[in-house]
């Protein structure tokens, strides 16, 4: 670096260390809620490894992050502001201390959860390379992320497809409470040999030293010969959060450690010796206070957000399809072909219409476990393929790549595996829109499937589907016939919204009319499948094509039933449920999953008090037994339900 470049640096770092330190003293005095983590001690790191970043270069940060993303680029205000919870925030109030974001300057936020911008950065990454600029991504995080299993899936993957990320590790010594010694078995540095990576450990105290290590980084990575892992020790001077009074530290040992490696120090050592006097630095001393309290005094001074904002940016705005998208037409021919045909049709046309749609999951490209995408990748090189085994990076690549975009499908084997990777669904992608304010899009779908009645067990058998409703920031969409699956899918992937849509595996081969490519199913909106006069029953997926076979049967007898397909989950569709339980003045609800604690237990709720004044019976739900689904047949058989429990469900409401 050259002295203007150091004196540059110097301000920068300054103005991080003045901003940490006022930040501190607000929290202190309460005027600032919420936790908050000073990088003070770490400027040198954030600033060296920025300086050689373009704007439209991304950075994923930590819940450490003030100091990444005031050098790349936030404004002290905005930040400011967005801390004290105001309106005027860089989040709108939104995001807080651990969650600042600013996609427009390619910062795609701070994150509360260790180790789970590694995923996102991914799919930043992926975006980066597919538009061929030279862009890259730089992941921030610190040494205790490195046992995450975040970091070992988006390391192997970046390295496996060469992707231009620089995963810079701050280690500062410490893993929260814990010495960094005791967290790892190995060098950090060395993690990154196991995946064929190269690594270089910088001097996280010296701005220089991070800046100019770093350089020939910047140019390798831009270049397309992969990711690089750079390690830069620093010091952490305050505790984990503001207020740990680091009983677990030695205080004769930091202070001399602070003493010694203050970048600060350090860097206004090296610009005396340059020849620039302590009038050009107190010049920038009191520059960067002016911006300081220029910047408390705007956050103060801005307003809160009203209380009536409170369910903004929750969900981006839906599309409105004209009437004529809603009319199910038939392409020539009307031949009936599978279920499984029609999703690869939307698939197919999804990908036909819009160049930014891609598919991805394990072993999409041949075809997926049931033989739904065979041929895509074929016919759209490049779009569809194959990833490792890592739900988590797959994942954090739709939440990364959509925040950067691209609208990505991606396919998660069964959802059952939901569980290995759910922060990046219910964190990450179902809370990104609303904390950074609406800044960001997450036009993302998650494709999955279900099902019993195969002996598959207990981890390939779950309906989870009430998992998911109660994430506020997905959707989720749960067809049950050909015509439903192929709009509503096509509905999703042109939709701004993390969109969770699930197939019923047993539904694959039952023969369906394939609609028009111009035919969407509204998302929210539920079908009225079989009009009735006497008893509402509400269902969804499988279960509503047994409730259709419950209603005809029930028919024989004299009673007259409504089913209600809802098609989509979350949003429900309260009013179509509620006007015909207002005429029939009756429900029973039937679900797959366990009856406890489910979907139809909302449903139920729905009933007894928005449309209390309608009850002429108790509401019943249908669903399995409140135990995993067992293996074999004859068990498999005992626990779950059908058509006949719905029929004895209707019968026990009538008789009331």
């Amino acid at each position: 670096m050259n002295g203007e470049e150091v004196l540059c640096a110097y301000e920068k770092m300054l103005l991080i260390r003045v901003m940490e330190e006022r930040i501190s003293a607000l929290y202190k005095g309460d005027i600032i809620p919420g936790f908050v983590h000073t990088s003070i001690g770490q400027e040198a790191c954030a600033v060296g490894a920025l300086t050689h970043a373009r704007v439209s270069d991304v950075i994923t940060s930590t819940h450490r992050g003030h100091g990444h993303v005031l050098a790349k680029g936030l404004e002290p205000d905005r930040m400011m502001a967005e801390l004290m919870g105001k309106v005027t925030g860089a989040n709108n109030g939104r995001g807080g201390s651990m969650h600042v974001a600013d996609p427009r300057l390619g910062i795609f936020g701070a994150n509360g959860i260790v180790g789970a911008g590694l995923p996102i950065a991914l799919g930043a990454a992926f975006a980066a390379k597919d538009r061929g600029e030279g862009d890259l991504v730089v992941a921030f995080f610190g040494d205790g992320a490195i046992a995450t299993g975040a970091f070992h899936e988006a390391m192997n993957m970046a390295a496996l497809w060469k992707l231009p990320i620089i995963f810079l590790c701050e280690n500062n010594g410490f893993s929260e409470f814990s010495s960094t010694a005791d967290q790892h078995p190995v060098p950090i540095s060395a993690r990154a040999a196991g995946y064929g990576m190269e690594s270089i450990t910088l001097a996280g105290n010296d701005v220089e030293a991070v800046a100019d290590g770093i350089r020939p980084v910047y140019a390798q990575v831009r270049g397309g010969s992969g990711p690089v892992f750079v390690e830069v020790t620093t010091l952490r001077v305050h505790g984990h959060y503001e207020g740990d009074p680091q009983v677990y530290r030695d205080k004769d040992e930091m202070a001399r450690g602070i003493l010694a490696a203050d970048p600060l120090t350090v860097t206004r050592g090296r610009l005396r010796e340059r020849g620039i006097g302590d009038d050009v630095l107190d010049l920038v001393d009191k520059r960067v206070r002016a911006v300081v309290d220029e910047a408390e005094r705007f956050a103060r001074a801005s307003p809160q957000p009203e209380a009536s904002s409170v369910m903004e940016y929750i969900y981006s705005p839906r599309r409105v399809y004209p009437p004529g998208h809603l009319d199910v037409s038939i392409d020539a021919g009307g031949a009936a072909v599978s279920q499984s045909k029609i999703i690869k049709a939307a698939l197919d046309d999804s990908l036909g219409a819009d160049p930014d749609v891609f598919l991805a999951g394990i072993d999409v490209a041949g075809g997926n476990v049931f033989g739904l995408t065979r041929g895509l990748a074929a016919k759209y090189p490049g779009r569809v393929f194959d990833t490792p085994i890592s739900e988590s990076a797959i994942m954090g690549l739709a939440v990364g790549s959509a925040m950067a975009g691209r609208r990505p499908v991606v396919e998660l084997m069964y959802l059952d595996f939901l569980g290995v990777c759910l922060d990046q669904l219910m964190n990450q992608a179902a809370k990104l829109r609303f904390m950074t304010g609406g800044a960001a899009s997450l036009p993302l779908v998650v494709r999955t499937q279900f099902g019993s009645g195969r002996s598959s067990g207990g981890q390939h058998s779950q309906s989870l589907e009430a998992l998911l409703a109660h994430i506020p920031g997905l959707t989720v969409l749960m067809p049950s016939s050909g015509a439903d699956a192929y709009g509503l899918l096509r509905a999703a992937i042109e939709d701004d919204n993390p969109v969770m849509f699930i197939e019923h595996r047993l539904l694959y081969e039952k023969k369906n009319l394939l609609p028009s490519k111009d035919f969407r199913v509204p998302i929210g909106k539920a079908a009225v499948t079989r009009p009735g006069s006497d008893v509402t029953i509400v269902s969804w997926s499988r279960m509503a094509m047994h409730a259709l076979i419950a209603a005809e049967s029930l028919a024989d007898e004299g009673i007259d039933a409504e089913v209600i397909d809802l098609r989509t989950i979350a949003p429900l569709d309260r009013e179509t449920i509620l006007e015909s339980f207002g005429r029939t003045n009756r429900m029973v609800i039937a679900q797959e999953a366990v009856v406890d604690f489910g979907v139809g237990a909302e449903i139920a709720a729905l009933a007894v008090d928005s449309g209390f004044y309608s009850l002429d019976a108790p509401v019943v739900r249908v669903g399995a037994r409140y135990a995993p689904a067992p293996y074999a047949p004859v068990l498999e058989r005992e626990w779950e339900v059908g058509p006949d429990d719905i029929v004895a469900a209707v019968r026990r409401v009538m008789s009331c």
